[in-house]
């Protein structure tokens, strides 16, 4: 067995998350409760409250907290070997901390200012996403584009699958492109619940923070790879810094690098992390139907999972 992992980003939290894993799992507390500790607030507190585990400043470290002590218990409770990992967006925070690159501590604090960063700009800035579905994204990418030499602000912020992308921007500027695109013969759009226009331009205010934020941060080498939403390429240490700050205000190649990442290391397994399951959804349109997917999201599909393939080598 060959494991890929595959972390939840921002958007797959919800009200309750993690609470019987807080509750069945001794060291997945042990870990909730070390990031309450660097962030100053009760983090099983958040997960419980349905305001704060919506809004960006909130919902960024709880869902790495919660990733990141997930992957831990499960490599502990002996799910191996993993060779390759693919976070979605905020995905590869935890991701890096899984690999060695990050410690537990830094992905944290890191991850508090990153979300105040992101929550003050798009407060500020407030910007709108629509998922577009169609396997044409050429011409999804060439309508933007044209769009964008006329002095609109809407760019293509996340390259899902080889079906949906996500067009981003201000809103009025978004809708004109919806519009264009219906133009063009698509057929099918669906507005996202978000306040800001995340892996655009508009956010760029957050990413010359948070390179700042990264300054006089240390990374060490890579366990095994870890692929970049942003490069479509393996992280390394010297380039790590600069490629997550271009994180915020760049495109998200998901797709490209789950079917990289799969090919590269002979993955037949991939177990996505996190309180949602919607990368198991990617993938299955994504890579072959002869890769074995699960999802661990709380304590039942944690027993589940452990038990349909601890061990195995």
């Amino acid at each position: 067995m060959r494991i890929g992992l595959l972390f939840n980003g921002q958007g797959s939290q919800k009200a309750g998350m993690g609470q019987n894993l807080y509750d069945n799992l001794p060291a997945f507390k042990s870990k909730i409760d070390q990031a309450s500790q660097i962030l100053g607030y009760d983090l099983v507190d958040v997960f419980n409250d349905e305001d704060k585990i919506s809004q960006t400043k909130w919902a960024q470290p709880a869902i790495v907290a919660f990733d990141s002590a997930l992957a831990a218990c499960l490599v502990e409770a002996g799910v191996r070997p993993v060779v390759a990992g693919l976070g979605l967006s905020l995905g590869e925070y935890p991701a890096l901390v899984a690999n060695g690159m990050m410690t537990f501590e830094q992905a944290i604090a890191l991850v508090k200012d990153r979300g105040e960063y992101m929550q003050a700009v798009g407060d500020a800035n407030p910007g709108k996403m629509v998922a577009v579905l169609n396997d044409n994204q050429e011409m999804i990418v060439e309508t933007v584009q044209k769009l964008q030499a006329d002095g609109l602000a809407v760019y293509p912020a996340n390259f899902n699958t080889f079906a949906q992308l996500v067009i981003g921007g201000k809103k009025a500027d978004v809708d004109q492109a919806v519009e264009a695109l219906m133009a063009a013969g698509v057929k099918k759009m669906i507005p996202l619940p978000v306040s800001g226009a995340f892996h655009t331009p508009l956010l760029q205010e957050a990413a010359d923070k948070m390179a700042e934020r990264f300054a006089n941060e240390k990374f060490a080498e890579a366990k095994y790879p870890v692929y970049s939403n942003t490069t479509k390429k393996v992280f390394v240490e010297a380039g790590l810094k600069d490629t997550l700050t271009k994180q915020i205000v760049s495109p998200t190649y998901f797709a490209q690098c789950l079917d990289e990442m799969v090919k590269d290391n002979q993955v037949d397994t991939l177990l996505e992390i996190g309180p949602g399951v919607t990368l198991s959804k990617f993938a299955r349109k994504i890579v072959s139907k002869e890769v074995n997917r699960y999802s661990v999201t709380d304590w039942t599909t944690f027993e589940k999972v452990v038990s349909a393939v601890k061990g195995e080598e």
